[in-house]
């Protein structure tokens, strides 16, 4: 089992920054990927980015240039870094750990608001 909580969510301007954090406990040592989703009123959750135990990194397209994530090992930890943020980015964000069984956890998602 693995848990994931999620944190750094909020209201942000237009062109603002935010860094959700994620942070996983529980059976560490089995998490093969970890990776941030979204999901906007009335869309699908889609990808963010997402980061394995070797740091091999990986953005949806549209994202590219504005989202960094990145991962502390020694805090079991998982950051997305979000700068020049936009409406369209307001969404749900969940944080997302599999493990090398191929099973999949969530954490429980963080409210992000662009708006002026």
């Amino acid at each position: 089992q693995v848990q994931l909580v999620e944190s750094g969510g909020g209201l942000v301007q237009p062109g603002g920054s935010l860094r959700l954090s994620c942070a996983a406990s529980g059976s560490i040592f089995s998490i093969s990927t970890m990776g941030w989703y979204r999901q906007a009123p009335g869309k699908q959750r889609e990808l963010v980015a997402a980061i394995t135990t070797s740091g091999t990194t990986n953005y949806a397209d549209s994202l590219k240039g504005r989202f960094f994530i990145s991962r502390d090992k020694a805090k079991n930890t998982v950051y997305l870094q979000m700068n020049s943020l936009k409406p369209e980015d307001t969404a749900v964000y969940y944080c997302r750990a599999t493990i090398y069984s191929g099973s999949a956890y969530w954490g429980q998602g963080t409210q992000v608001s662009v708006s002026s």
